[in-house]
Parts: structure tokens; C-alpha cells; sequence
């Protein structure tokens, strides 16, 4: 234990970066496609600088890695030592550069969302393993503040039919959607993110008291209904019930029940049915029942998704087509506006075997970020493949992954991986075990005087120990 701290606090990151890296994920949770345009960046189109292509968030996070690195004394040792523990993430990176080479060899759309899809995931769970407690607490402030303003904005988005940051692409509007956009872009990526962050929450994620959990949940499942998302909301409502469920049956067995809580329970189970209605009579849930009935044929683009694979040489399945030829059966099928499933879209553009590779790199990083948390991520990672699977998320530009795994780390981060940041910590390894400065290091603490005095006349042994400290 105590050479994993001493590693952890010999390369954990200096103020300024870790204030850095702090901002960099502040951009990341804020800056929408939607917000870049008004900097001119045209970060959702296809037209102008391939640089704008790469959210800014991305190099900032590659430029504190490089500075972390430079400003380490053995820049080997410091990869070393994070290729040990987040491996997956490694691994994440060397793959992610093969789908690279594959894309470029293929001269296929996707160049940057393979750097903002993959490797900036990988990168911030790498830089998270160098972060200390101040700043994880620091980060975890900026993602509730975050999502709070992006469920107010949606909310009264929903409720002016005004968009602040609307989604463009190539600078084009989509009039047809009025989904409320907010800070998170799309409204799909909006309601991913938002249904993550309240099964989180559910599941006992972040250090938020009882309380202010409770009113948070509730402002973002208004925000989930505003967003519109057909498969979070189904999500965050089947799985949230259970997890709800499972939190009132180990309420009860515990045999310690809140009286204040009880009131509240049933005031709410009382009230709940007349808040509903009221919101319903006054067309809160329009929206949301709309895609219900009419989804712009949303369902229809995941039956014809299949009928391009069946027009697919055995070749072409598994290494990838042309993407002229992709292009024209888009179009043929009434595909143009998308491929709702990120396999079948991997598939189709980059083969079988790359996709093959990317599922196994993304099932190591998803069981690292498992194995580096306390309990309870497995019900929001659940929710979370589920969500990924309903549309095209991770096969194209996207920066979920990543702010899935930093809501991951820093809401279900254990104690023990923080407890020993920011203290000199001297390697076991380096002092003698015979030596005296071995013994003096030693949990057993050495009585006191007056804990001797009141004792019998300890040993010759004992007598010369005490003597010399």
C-alpha cells in the first residue's frame, strides 16, 4: 500500500495542470458543436479545417498528458507505471490507431471521431489516475454544476421553443427537430448523458447528501421528458425502478425506517398522480409521446440497417467496402440520415474484424473501469451499453465515452485510491528491515512514559529501546 501510494503522489499532477485539466473537462461537459459554431468552429460538418474536426477539449487534455510527461523526472517510468494500471486504456490507444490507419487507408468519414470517440476517453482515465483528492472533488463540482445548467437550459428551451446553441451541421439547421439541444448538442447525445447521470446518482454515485441527490434526480428527469429520448428515458425508468425497489427493501430489512423519510414517501406516492396529470394537461410530455407515434422513421432505419449487410460481399463484411458503394446504398435504402446502432455501422464502414477488435478494447475498458471503482457502476454501465445501442453514438464522432468514464471514476472512486494523495510517502523498499529507522516507521506506536510508569520494569530489551527515542 505503500508503494502504491508513493507512485501515486511521485507522479500526480502539479496545480497548474490539475487546474487545467479541470477546465479541459469543464469545455468538454459545455462546449456543444452547437456553442464551437459561434467561434467558428465547424466541429459537426463536414466543410472547412480538418483541425476544427477535434473538439478543443481533446487538445488541451493531449497537451496537459504531454507537459505531464515532459515535467515528470523519468517519463518512461510514468507511462510504465499508468500502462500498469489502466492497461485497458493502453490498449484502447493502440486499437484506436489501427481503426485510424483503416479509415485513412480506406479514405473514409471518421477520422477525428476516432480521436474524440476513443483515445480521449483513454487519456482522461490516465490523467485521473495522476489527480489528486482536491482535484477529483474539484472535477465532481464541475460535472453537477454542469449538468444542472444543461437541465435549466434544456427546460427552458422546451419551454420558449428558442434554442441557444442549436444543432448544426455544415452550418444547416435541423428545423425538423425542436428538441431542446442545451449545452450537450444533440438531443440523443443529451438524453444519453442525462439518463447516465441520474442512474449514477441512483445508484449511490457522488458525494451529494440525501437531499440535494433527490431534488437533482428530479430536475433531470424534467430534463430527460424535455429532451426526448425515446430508449434513455425507457432506461433510466425500468432500471431506476428497480433500483429504487432494491433501495426500499434494504431500507426496510435494515429494520431502521425515517419517519421524516416515510412522510415524505407517501406525500409523494399521494401527490405523484396529480403532478403527472397536471403536467400532462398542460402538454409537458408532448414531446416525448410524439416520437412515441411519429419518430420520423427513427424505427424503419433499424430494419432497412440490415438489408445493407445483405448486399455485402463475405470481402467487403470483413474488411470493410468502399465507401462510394456504402454512400449509394444509403441512399438507395432511405439511410441518409443515419445508422441507429453503432455495431451495425462499424460493421458496414470498417468491417467486421475492426469492429470485432474495438468491442473486445471497449469490454477490457469498461471492466477496468469496474475493477477501479467501488460498487454500484454496474447498473448505470447497464443503462449505458443499452443507450449506446440505440443509436449511432460511438460508431461516429462522439465525446460520450469519455464523459461516461469521468462520471465513473470520480463518482464511484473508493477511498482507499484517494486516501494517500498528497502525503510524503516513503517506499517500504527503501529502509532496511533491521534498521532502526525501520522499527521507528512501524504501525505498533511505542508506549508512553506515563503508559510505562504505570507498568512492571519492562525488559533489558524493552529498557534499551525506550532509552534511546
Amino acid at each position: 500500500m505503500r508503494e502504491k501510494a508513493f507512485a501515486r503522489n511521485h507522479f500526480a499532477l502539479s496545480n497548474d495542470l490539475s487546474l487545467g485539466f479541470a477546465f479541459a473537462i469543464f469545455m468538454l461537459f459545455v462546449a456543444s458543436g452547437g456553442l464551437l459554431w459561434y467561434f467558428g468552429l465547424n466541429y459537426e460538418g463536414v466543410s472547412g479545417s480538418a483541425l476544427s474536426k477535434i473538439h478543443p477539449a481533446t487538445y488541451l487534455i493531449v497537451l496537459i498528458f504531454l507537459l505531464a510527461s515532459a515535467r515528470a523526472r523519468n517519463p518512461i517510468e510514468l507511462w510504465v507505471s499508468l500502462a500498469q494500471r489502466r492497461p485497458a486504456c493502453l490498449l484502447m490507444i493502440g486499437a484506436t490507431v489501427l481503426r485510424f490507419l483503416q479509415i485513412a487507408w480506406q479514405g473514409a468519414p471518421g477520422l477525428a471521431g476516432s480521436v474524440d470517440t476513443f483515445i480521449l476517453a483513454a487519456l482522461v482515465v490516465m490523467l485521473l489516475a495522476l489527480c489528486d483528492l482536491a482535484a477529483y472533488q474539484r472535477i465532481e463540482l464541475i460535472i453537477h454544476v454542469s449538468m444542472i445548467a444543461n437541465a435549466l437550459l434544456g427546460l427552458l428551451e422546451f419551454a420558449t421553443k428558442h434554442f441557444y446553441f442549436p444543432y448544426r451541421f455544415d452550418g444547416t439547421l435541423f428545423l425538423y427537430d425542436l428538441r431542446p439541444t442545451s449545452l450537450q448538442g444533440h438531443p440523443l447525445g443529451n438524453a444519453a448523458i442525462t439518463a447516465v447521470y441520474i442512474l449514477m446518482l441512483l445508484s449511490g454515485g457522488s458525494a451529494l447528501s440525501t437531499r440535494i441527490r433527490i431534488l437533482v434526480i428530479g430536475l433531470q428527469l424534467a430534463a430527460l421528458v424535455a429532451f426526448g429520448g425515446r430508449a434513455a428515458f425507457i432506461t433510466v425508468l425500468i432500471l431506476g425502478s428497480l433500483q429504487c425497489l432494491r433501495l426500499a427493501h434494504r431500507a426496510l430489512r435494515s429494520g431502521r425506517v425515517s419517519l421524516v423519510g416515510m412522510a415524505i414517501v407517501i406525500t409523494f406516492i399521494t401527490l405523484a398522480p396529480l403532478i403527472m396529470g397536471g403536467l400532462y394537461a398542460s402538454g409537458f410530455f408532448d414531446s416525448l409521446l410524439t416520437r412515441f407515434e411519429s419518430d420520423n422513421g427513427s424505427a424503419n432505419t433499424r430494419l432497412e440497417m440490415f438489408n445493407l449487410l445483405s448486399q455485402l460481399s463475405i470481402r467487403d463484411l470483413l474488411i470493410g467496402p468502399d465507401v462510394g458503394v456504402i454512400e449509394s446504398l444509403r441512399r438507395i435504402e432511405g439511410l441518409e440520415q443515419g445508422i441507429e446502432n453503432p455495431i451495425i455501422r462499424s460493421v458496414v464502414y470498417q468491417g467486421a474484424l475492426t469492429t470485432l477488435l474495438m468491442i473486445v478494447v471497449l469490454s477490457f475498458f469498461f471492466f477496468e473501469l469496474t475493477k477501479w471503482s467501488r460498487s454500484g457502476l454496474a447498473l448505470p454501465l447497464l443503462g449505458f451499453i443499452v443507450i449506446l445501442n440505440s443509436f449511432e453514438s460511438i460508431a461516429s464522432k462522439t465525446t460520450m465515452l469519455a464523459k461516461f468514464a469521468i462520471m465513473a471514476v470520480i463518482f464511484f472512486r473508493r477511498s482507499s485510491d484517494v486516501s494517500g494523495y498528497g502525503k510524503t510517502v516513503i517506499p517500504s523498499a527503501a529502509i532496511p528491515a533491521g534498521s532502526r529507522a525501520w522499527r521507528l516507521s512501524s504501525m505498533s506506536p511505542i508506549p508512553s512514559n506515563k503508559f510505562q510508569k504505570a507498568q512492571p520494569k519492562p525488559r533489558s530489551s524493552a529498557d534499551w529501546r525506550t532509552s534511546r527515542t
